[in-house]
């Protein structure tokens, strides 16, 4: 499965501090994650998460977007756990 691939690939990033895979409909996902700087954020889309987006663009009816955002504010538990479907 790609999105147990991409979990994989997260945990071993320390510069991302969370990440949130979301399917919307039956073709249609979102991601979102957080990262401790923009060098970060940077090394996260050249490295193996950008380079498994490219090798599965087949997979896609269209290219995938990247729209980077500055986060705010959150409020997440303590101590939160990953799930895979």
């Amino acid at each position: 499965m790609l999105q147990v691939g991409f979990l994989v690939e997260m945990e071993a990033e320390p510069g991302t501090i969370v990440w949130f895979a979301a399917q919307l409909g039956p073709n249609s996902f979102r991601i979102f994650d957080c990262f401790d700087s923009e060098d970060d954020r940077h090394t996260h889309l050249i490295g193996k998460v950008g380079q498994a987006l490219k090798d599965n663009a087949d997979l896609f009816s269209q290219p995938p977007t990247i729209n980077p955002v500055d986060l705010l504010t959150f409020k997440m538990p303590q101590g939160g756990s990953a799930s895979i479907a």
